[in-house]
């Protein structure tokens, strides 16, 4: 049997580690193995290294060596801004989020609400998919803890208007600003100056996984959920993942220095596959018009997600059909049902998000694929 050439559109689930960091993290692996907080020559040096590492990532974002919070990815740090946040401050215990955000975000309100009586406001998307500023100022009162929202989706890659969310919670309010950086960084430019807190994970930008950083400023009032020794300032306990921290700084700055390189070659692929996809009869485009140029979602109702995805598989098409972390589940897309899509459009969803490392004849290879599907399985 001839092998299938696989092609992975799936990048916004996770990326392959950029040569240079893992290069560096393999290089570092083998000599820097003491625990960082060992107060013998090679813990010190250790301890030296990811202080530079956190200098280098806070520089990067325009915020301070000690608001750097090192975590194992991005879930961590969205459940700990959550519950830290909120946690830390007595008398309040509201929070704001939308209906659309990932499931760590949401999973983390849901627990507040049972554990805490916590009053949580979920609030609607547009057709376009995007939290609408004039919602957050309705929903915003003195009990609000927290206000989290995230800066892209990662299943319809919309892009809320996070600069002006920000900009009111920080003068017009006194709650805190959380936003999830997951699928923003490289992808949209970033300003913190109004941010509070944001997540950032190490594997969505060609780095490790295991890895990321909650950037928590330091007038922050904060609850450790990981309770253990003073490591990352009293803030998360445990003994550190020293390299893999070490090498995050060099893959935030690749992933930040990529996004600018290749935007205009990513964009003229999402261009194509747009195009090719509006000549499939039966086939709809989920994704805004102006929402990140990496992430295509698209529906066609005669095939539900699961088929499809099995379908462009067994062609060597490695895609998603809702958030990976929820890609188990048989349940319609959440995020595309409070866009005012149909359950059968929400059941029959498929995500293709593209990198640097796709090409434009992937692109035809894949279009050519699906109309061979659609005419195979479809009633179109």
């Amino acid at each position: 049997m001839q092998k299938v050439h696989r092609v992975y559109f799936d990048s916004a689930s996770t990326t392959n580690v950029n040569p240079d960091v893992l290069s560096t993290y393999e290089s570092l692996l083998a000599q820097d193995y003491c625990n960082s907080e060992s107060l013998y020559d090679e813990g010190i040096v250790i301890h030296h290294k990811m202080e530079k590492a956190r200098a280098a990532a806070a520089g990067l974002l325009g915020v301070k060596s000690d608001e750097i919070i090192f975590t194992s990815g991005s879930s961590e740090a969205n459940s700990s801004a959550i519950k830290g946040v909120t946690l830390a401050q007595k008398g309040k215990n509201h929070i704001v989020t939308s209906c659309v955000e990932h499931s760590s975000i949401l999973n983390a309100c849901r627990q507040m609400e049972r554990l805490f009586h916590t009053r949580v406001d979920y609030l609607p998307v547009g057709a376009d998919g995007r939290v609408s500023v004039d919602d957050v100022k309705k929903a915003v009162d003195e009990d609000t803890a927290i206000v989290s929202i995230m800066y892209v989706n990662n299943e319809s890659g919309a892009i809320n208007p996070i600069p002006e969310i920000a900009d009111y919670v920080r003068h017009h309010t006194h709650a805190y600003m959380h936003v999830d950086l997951t699928q923003a960084v490289g992808k949209v430019d970033l300003d913190l100056s109004n941010i509070d807190l944001a997540s950032i994970s190490a594997h969505k930008l060609e780095g490790l996984k295991g890895s990321g950083i909650l950037v928590k400023k330091g007038y922050v009032p904060f609850e450790p959920l990981i309770n253990g020794g003073e490591q990352e300032f009293g803030i998360r306990g445990g003994t550190a993942n020293a390299v893999a921290d070490m090498v995050f700084a060099k893959t935030l700055r690749l992933a930040l220095e990529n996004g600018r390189r290749y935007h205009a070659y990513i964009k003229g692929m999402h261009d194509q596959l747009i195009a090719g996809l509006k000549q499939i009869p039966g086939i709809e485009i989920n994704s805004p018009e102006d929402g990140v140029v990496s992430t295509i979602n698209f529906s066609y109702e005669d095939i539900p997600s699961e088929v499809m995805q099995n379908a462009l598989n067994q062609k060597g098409f490695m895609v998603s059909a809702r958030s990976t972390c929820d890609s188990r589940s048989d349940n319609p897309s959440y995020v595309l049902l409070a866009m005012g899509y149909s359950r059968r459009r929400a059941s029959s969803c498929i995500r293709v998000s593209l990198s640097r490392h796709n090409t434009p004849e992937e692109i035809d290879a894949f279009l050519s694929a699906l109309k061979e599907i659609t005419k195979q399985y479809g009633k179109v």
